[in-house]
């Protein structure tokens, strides 16, 4: 059994397997502008995107069925506990489930707006 780029597992034929597998992907999610959820930024949480380009489909968030946070030690060395990630477990049209998060600062200075990341998808 081999796997298809969106880690849907296919046959030999290269038919679709009817039991997709889940997969830990790590890739950058681009929002759609103007998506963000208002009401997640008024808690001071960044806006989850209603709408979101993936691998070159464009998702439509349906549900959010969880919520979390990361927190880690200061990079400096003052001992200071910082909160680092706001993860999202949602459901997606077309259908899925996906575990996304958004860092609270970039990776990569050269693109400071590349913050929200897809961290795994579920069959």
């Amino acid at each position: 059994m081999e796997k298809d780029p969106d880690n849907v597992a296919v046959s030999a034929s290269g038919q679709p397997d009817a039991k997709p597998q889940a997969g830990f992907v790590c890739e950058e999610l681009v929002p759609v502008p103007g998506t963000a959820d208002a009401a997640m930024m008024s808690r001071g949480e960044p806006g989850l995107p209603k709408r979101f380009t993936w691998r070159g489909v464009e998702y439509e968030v349906v549900g959010v069925i969880g919520t979390w946070k990361t927190h880690g030690p200061c990079r400096h060395g003052s001992g200071e506990i910082y909160l680092r990630r706001h993860w999202c477990k949602i459901q997606v049209r077309p259908h899925r489930v996906m575990t996304v998060y958004c860092d609270r600062q970039a990776r990569n200075r050269r693109k400071p707006k590349s913050r929200w990341w897809v961290y795994m998808v579920e069959p």
